[in-house]
C-alpha cells in the first residue's frame, strides 16, 4: 500500500470513525426494537433514516484532530479545552455520566484536568471506553513512529481517563490505527505495545479467535461494550477491524452484529480500517445520510 501523509491518514480515520459512529447509533433501542435491529443487521439492510447523526465519539475525536492540526502533538490543557468546548456546543451528543461531570468543569478551568480526571468514580478515574472511541485519528497521524503513537495516545487519554485501563484502551486503538495506516494490522502486534492490563489480556484472547468465527459469537467471547469499560469494548472492535482490514463496510456490519455499545465499537473499527482505506468505497447513500464532519475531506 502507499503510505500517506500524517494529516491525510488522520483525516481518513476521522471520516471512518464518524461513519461508524453514526451507522452504529442506528441500531440502538431509541431507533430500533431489539429483534428488528437483529434481523436488519443479519440481513444487511441499510438503515433508511435520511440522517445518521454522530455522537460524542466523533465530537471528541474532532477535538483531538484539531489539537494535532494546530500543534502537531497532544498538548493536554489545550486538549482538555477542546473537549470542553465540543461538549458545550452540544452536550446532547450522548456523553457518558463521567463526562457530564468532568467537561463542564474543564470549560472554565482546563488546566486542572489532572485533578478533575482523578476525582471521577470515587477517585479511581475512568476506565471507560471513551478514551478509546476517539483516538484512532491520533494513531493514524503518528503511524510512522509507533513509540510516538503510544506516548501521544497516553497523553490524550489521561486528560479524561486517569485509570490505567482507560489509558490502555486508548493505546491499543491508536496502535491498531497506526498499523492499519502504514503497516500490517495484527492483534498480536497491538497487544505487544499495549500496557499490561485487562485490555491487553482481552487482545491476547482476541488474537486466538479465528476470523471464521461469527461476529456475534466473538462478541460473546470478547465483550461488546455493554459494560462501557475499555476492556469490554476494545478487543472485539479490534478483532473485527483485523478481520476486514481492507473493507470498511464489511467491518462495520460485522461489528454491528455484536450490538452492545454499538456506536462506540463501530466508531473504533471504522477509525482503524479507514486509516487504511478511507471512505471512497463506501456506498454513496451511506455518506449522503451521515452527518457531515467539520473540516472537509482534505
Amino acid at each position: 500500500m502507499t503510505i500517506v501523509s500524517d494529516r491525510v491518514a488522520a483525516r481518513r480515520s476521522l471520516e471512518g470513525l464518524a461513519l461508524g459512529d453514526a451507522f452504529g447509533e442506528r441500531w440502538f433501542p431509541l431507533f430500533r426494537e431489539p429483534r428488528q435491529a437483529y434481523n436488519e443487521v443479519r440481513d444487511r439492510r441499510v438503515p433508511q433514516e435520511p440522517e445518521w447523526h454522530w455522537t460524542d465519539d466523533t465530537a471528541m475525536a474532532l477535538g483531538i484532530f484539531r489539537v494535532l492540526d494546530e500543534f502537531g502533538e497532544v498538548r493536554q490543557t489545550e486538549l482538555a479545552q477542546a473537549f470542553a468546548l465540543g461538549y458545550d456546543a452540544d452536550p446532547a451528543r450522548g456523553y457518558g455520566h463521567g463526562m457530564h461531570q468532568l467537561l463542564p468543569r474543564l470549560l472554565h478551568e482546563p488546566g486542572r484536568w489532572p485533578e478533575f480526571a482523578r476525582e471521577l468514580f470515587g477517585g479511581e478515574g475512568s476506565l471507560g471506553n471513551g478514551s478509546a472511541m476517539r483516538v484512532a485519528p491520533l494513531g493514524a497521524w503518528f503511524h510512522t513512529d509507533l513509540s510516538r503513537v503510544v506516548e501521544q495516545a497516553t497523553l490524550s487519554a489521561e486528560v479524561t481517563h486517569a485509570h490505567p485501563e482507560g489509558v490502555a484502551g486508548a493505546v491499543a486503538v491508536a496502535v491498531a490505527a497506526a498499523l492499519s495506516a502504514g503497516h500490517e494490522l495484527t492483534l498480536d502486534a497491538v497487544a505487544a505495545l499495549t500496557p499490561r492490563s485487562a485490555v491487553q489480556e482481552g487482545l491476547v484472547r482476541a488474537a486466538e479467535v479465528p476470523f471464521s468465527t461469527e461476529p456475534w459469537k466473538a462478541s460473546d467471547l470478547l465483550g461488546n461494550g455493554q459494560r462501557i469499560r475499555a476492556d469490554d469494548t476494545v478487543p472485539f472492535a479490534l478483532w473485527t477491524a483485523a478481520r476486514h482490514p481492507d473493507d470498511l463496510v464489511s467491518a462495520l456490519w460485522s461489528t454491528a452484529e455484536g450490538f452492545g455499545d454499538v456506536d462506540t465499537t463501530c466508531a473504533i473499527t471504522g477509525g482503524i480500517v479507514a486509516a487504511r482505506t478511507g471512505v471512497e468505497d463506501v456506498p454513496e447513500g451511506w455518506l449522503r445520510r451521515r452527518e457531515a464532519v467539520p473540516g472537509g475531506t482534505g
